[in-house]
């Protein structure tokens, strides 16, 4: 694990051990890390300590965008929650950023959740009576975390309240147009129906996790519950509606592809919730009668992945994706997104 602190995803363990020695010393000796091959964004390692296993988020290496890729801010959702009964991992140290960093970068260690992380939609290797449990676990995971006052949790300057889908569609079309590659036409029209679209504003403002999906959760093996969140990199202040909306949108893409979504398969007989009753039973513990402009809030999210993907594709241009080859995947599918999220505009259902 030998390589520069400066350079590529690997870590200088003696350099890291010398850092947590003098300014983190209740982290124990590390011997091994392992970088986990999953996540596109910040490199993340399990790694084997002298006091217990551990893990450590790190920006990645490289000239970052602006605004992206801020540990800081996971570190202090995470840390935030840590009594609010939202399950999250206990947060243990935050490394400064730049020369002050034992790897050149900033990064946040975290206590390791021993769990079940299930990669496929279909939970296929469940009971059907194990597959209710995860849905139920996730579906009543998000609800509480909507209810969480950002306040109350020293989270009230978290982002900014109010306007959340104009703020976040101005900051992604940004982001995807600095990151842009190769034109596509039906991207430019979603963009241009979105902005154009835009629902006004209901003045409902929540912590909202981004990323909200099966695979950034660990459950418990026995009784399928959510342990912990992961992945709070696109956390803030914002419109609750969009986790709702990402997740729904996550399940509609195919079964076949590389998102492994649930689009195509029969929900029922696998014995999982259909959009219609998981949004149902969201509402009803939110206290929402329903959810209108579904399909604006379902095409932006398809869009929003668009552009998170065509970021990540970018790095992986650049020689900075965490995990270059899926990235370079990924980032072919940022077409289809776009198609997908047409679809949605001219067919609402």
């Amino acid at each position: 694990m030998g390589q520069s602190a400066s350079g590529g995803n690997e870590l200088d363990l003696e350099a890291l051990n010398a850092y947590f020695r003098r300014a983190a010393p209740a982290l124990g000796e590390v011997r091994v890390a392992h970088k986990f091959s999953g996540g596109q964004s910040n490199p993340t390692y399990r790694l084997e300590s002298s006091s217990g296993d551990l893990v450590l988020r790190a920006k990645p290496p490289g000239v970052l965008l602006k605004s992206a890729h801020q540990v800081d801010r996971e570190h202090r959702v995470m840390h935030a929650l840590r009594d609010s009964g939202v399950p999250v991992p206990e947060m243990l140290h935050l490394a400064p950023d730049g020369e002050d960093s034992p790897i050149g970068r900033q990064f946040f260690v975290m206590r390791f959740v021993d769990g079940d992380i299930h990669w496929e939609p279909a939970l296929s290797a469940l009971t059907v009576e194990q597959r209710q449990r995860v849905t139920d676990s996730m579906n009543r995971t998000l609800a509480a975390l909507h209810s969480v006052a950002p306040d109350t949790v020293g989270l009230g300057d978290f982002g900014r309240p109010g306007s959340y889908f104009a703020r976040q569609l101005g900051r992604w079309s940004k982001q995807y147009r600095a990151s842009e590659t190769t034109p596509y036409p039906t991207m430019d029209r979603v963009i241009r129906w979105l902005e154009d679209s835009l629902p006004e504003d209901d003045g409902s403002v929540s912590l909202v996790h981004g990323d909200f999906r099966l695979d950034n959760m660990v459950f418990d093996r026995e009784t399928q519950a959510v342990k912990a969140v992961l992945d709070w990199e696109l956390s803030t202040l914002g419109h609750p509606v969009a986790d709702i909306a990402y997740q729904c949108m996550q399940w509609r893409l195919p079964a076949d592809s590389a998102f492994r979504g649930l689009g195509g398969l029969d929900r029922s007989g696998l014995g999982l919730p259909v959009e219609a009753d998981y949004v149902a039973q969201y509402c009803k513990r939110v206290g929402r009668d329903s959810i209108p402009n579904w399909n604006y809030y379902l095409a932006f999210n398809f869009f929003r992945l668009g552009a998170i993907l065509q970021g990540v594709y970018k790095r992986s241009l650049d020689g900075n994706a965490s995990n270059p080859e899926r990235a370079s995947q990924l980032g072919q599918a940022v077409p289809l997104l776009a198609a997908a999220a047409w679809q949605i505009i001219e067919n609402p259902e």
